[in-house]
């Protein structure tokens, strides 16, 4: 990873990702990039069980340990379009398989050569995030092997159902010894059950 790439993540507070680390987190990280990949669904989207919750450092490490695994491009999709965890991580640049067209409210940035990172140009009205995502996941994900969505703020706008219909499959992640049952529960309520892939507890 660039320098200037470390330097952007590491101010959404999310540490160098695939690096000399091989220890605990890196060994989980592949060992659940093993269970997507034998899942067989494209897109997977990733809702936090609370607020306190960050699904971006989760999502870019099983990311960068699905291309060490299968070698193929991947993509994480900071789908929050009212409030962007990854905004100013993107160089402004379309780059190679970035959806194109005045429309799409994505921009694309490469992270080792093969994990695209894609971050909302700017925030979205309220009622524009499940339209927005759907349009990219029609027209601009034909790269990629994998798509690993952050569905984090869609609770906020009453819309975590509608963009779980938009997935292949979703995980649930929380906050180990402090997520509760009814978190999850209260979740489940929302995510159609032949797309429930697990429950992720991170921490």
């Amino acid at each position: 990873m660039l320098g200037d790439d470390a330097d952007r993540l590491a101010a959404a507070g999310i540490s160098i990702i695939g690096g000399g680390d091989r220890g605990g987190v890196h060994a989980e990280a592949v060992r659940i990039a093993r269970r997507v990949h034998a899942a067989r669904q494209k897109v997977i989207g990733f809702i936090p069980a609370t607020d306190r919750v960050a699904v971006p450092p989760v999502a870019l490490q099983l990311g960068s340990a699905l291309v060490e695994l299968t070698g193929a491009t991947i993509a994480f999709v900071d789908a929050n379009v009212r409030y962007p965890a990854l905004a100013g991580t993107a160089s402004g640049e379309a780059g190679q398989g970035e959806p194109r067209g005045d429309h799409l409210v994505f921009e694309t940035r490469w992270l080792r050569g093969s994990l695209a990172v894609l971050t909302p140009r700017g925030a979205e009205r309220a009622g524009e995030a499940v339209p927005a995502l759907a349009r990219l996941l029609l027209d601009g994900i034909d790269l990629f092997e994998y798509v690993l969505v952050d569905l984090t703020g869609f609770a906020l706008l009453g819309e975590h159902a509608s963009a779980a219909a938009c997935m292949d499959a979703v995980v649930l992640v929380g906050n180990a010894h402090q997520t509760r049952e009814k978190h999850i529960l209260r979740l489940l309520r929302e995510v159609p059950e032949n797309r429930f892939l697990g429950v992720l507890l991170v921490g």
